[in-house]
């Protein structure tokens, strides 16, 4: 159930403008997963570690604005 949501986040991250923007401004694991469950996606960080490494995904984020190369199509 865990992986799935983290799946559906990423998806909705990668056709949602805004929802990307919101996720990609922060800096955190941590924050990232309170606000995911805030939003309805519940999975801890140790599962959000495994469905990146599973999908050879980082979640470290670089430019200006911020992204991170996640968001699933």
């Amino acid at each position: 159930m865990s992986k799935e949501n983290v799946e559906k986040l990423l998806l909705a991250g990668g056709s949602d403008k805004i929802l990307r923007a919101k996720y990609n401004a922060i800096e955190t694991k941590e924050k990232f997963v309170e606000e995911a469950a805030v939003d309805g996606y519940e999975f801890t960080v140790s599962e959000l570690d495994v469905f990146l490494k599973d999908e050879d995904l980082d979640f470290e984020s670089s430019g200006n604005p911020r992204t991170r190369q996640i968001w699933l199509r």
